[in-house]
């Protein structure tokens, strides 16, 4: 089904379900509980959990199969928002043109940096992605301001021509007249669960991008790609340009970083060159390594995690600390409080390191290979008979 092996499809059910069910999974605890502060499933975290997956399932793509770490990818998420806002600003409100045009864009861009980066390998060219990614922030930031508005950055104003805005079309990005921002809030119990257009739109555009890599990953292109990996020198002795192959797969992951690009625009109609800075480029590294480089869920895993501690940490403040500890002691509480502040609300980001850095330590296969060592517990011991040496099946990706 679908082109793969009933493994890959049984995979694919379970990646689509758990994407559909995302508001109900997200949603564990009910509304006025104490422990409702880590509920997570409202339309904006959803969505940024869906758009970053897109991004790091793109950087995977390159990182992960052929072992080139980009340091620029951000510059491509940028392209896509302008292009989506452009869009915006000249036809009308309907994110489908912003999106092909985001693609298009991000790909022609990553081709002419692809071409010139991919000449060297290694630390050079990571520096080489991360230098273009700094002057296209420092473009867009203040010499290319007639079209990106530099640091106000661009959006979409009443005097902009949208030559195809209908008068009963909606005024906020859309859908063929569905808007985005929509939502359907459903309450069970104590439990609210919403269902928003803008966050099923990103769901499934997410799975076709799952499906694609997927598919990338199994086939003949693909295990090129980690030939590339495993050893590049024996490409050349076989008479194998291994160049083509990891340009292809360059643009490939920069056309996927402008669709991410793209759909943070048809979320929110702005698009600003902070996009473009080393620092976004630095969160996708962070996400496809936490999650698990290679495999094809550890980089939406890591995405998850990283947007929820982003989101849901560092709304963790010292009010909430203290209601939370009002239990202990004075002296005790405001210990417990101190400590634990520095690690919520603005110090979220601590946390993440000492998570990373525990990761890299311990699992540097990532959350992946944390879940298949848990799995490896519970998992049954061979029969009586068999050979204990045979190896087992295929890690889950």
């Amino acid at each position: 089904m679908f082109g793969l092996n009933r493994r890959d499809t049984r995979f694919l059910l379970i990646v689509i379900a758990l994407t559909l069910l995302t508001p109900f999974i997200l949603q564990p605890f009910p509304e006025g509980s104490a422990l409702a502060q880590f509920n997570a499933g409202y339309p904006d975290l959803m969505q940024r959990i869906a758009i970053f997956g897109i991004f790091a399932i793109g950087f995977n793509i390159l990182f992960g199969l052929t072992g080139y770490l980009s340091f620029g990818h951000a510059a491509f998420l940028g392209v896509g928002s302008y292009a989506v806002v452009w869009m915006y600003k000249l036809l009308d409100y309907n994110v489908l043109p912003g999106l092909v045009l985001a693609i298009v864009t991000s790909g022609l861009f990553a081709l002419a940096i692809g071409y010139l980066s991919l000449r060297r390998s290694g630390i050079y060219f990571s520096i080489l992605t991360l230098a273009f990614a700094q002057m296209s922030f420092n473009l867009a930031y203040s010499v290319l301001t007639p079209i990106t508005n530099g640091e106000t950055g661009l959006q979409v104003y009443t005097s902009d021509p949208q030559i195809l805005l209908g008068e009963n079309e909606p005024n906020v990005p859309h859908l063929f007249g569905l808007a985005m921002n929509e939502s359907y809030k459903l309450e069970l119990g104590g439990w609210v669960f919403t269902f928003n257009v803008g966050y099923y739109f990103t769901a499934v555009i997410a799975i076709l991008a799952f499906y694609l890599s997927l598919r990338i990953f199994r086939s003949p292109f693909g295990m090129m790609l980690r030939a590339v990996k495993s050893n590049q020198t024996r490409l050349h002795y076989t008479g194998v340009n291994p160049r083509p192959y990891t340009l292809a797969a360059f643009v490939i992951s920069g056309m996927y970083a402008g669709l991410a690009g793209g759909l943070l625009a048809a979320m929110d109609p702005l698009a600003g060159a902070e996009r473009m800075q080393w620092t976004e480029s630095g969160a996708v590294v962070i996400m496809t390594i936490l999650g698990g480089a290679g495999t094809l869920m550890g980089p939406v895993l890591g995405a998850g995690f990283i947007k929820y501690l982003e989101k849901i940490f560092s709304k963790i403040n010292e009010n909430i600390l203290e209601g939370w500890f009002a239990f202990l002691p004075e002296g005790m509480r405001e210990v417990v409080v101190w400590v634990l502040s520095r690690f919520t609300g603005e110090g979220w980001a601590l946390t993440l390191g000492l998570m990373f850095m525990l990761v890299v330590i311990f699992l540097p296969g990532g959350l992946m290979e944390g879940g298949r060592r848990i799995a490896a517990l519970f998992r049954r011991r061979p029969e009586t008979g068999k050979d204990d040496s045979a190896p087992g099946g295929a890690p889950a990706e």
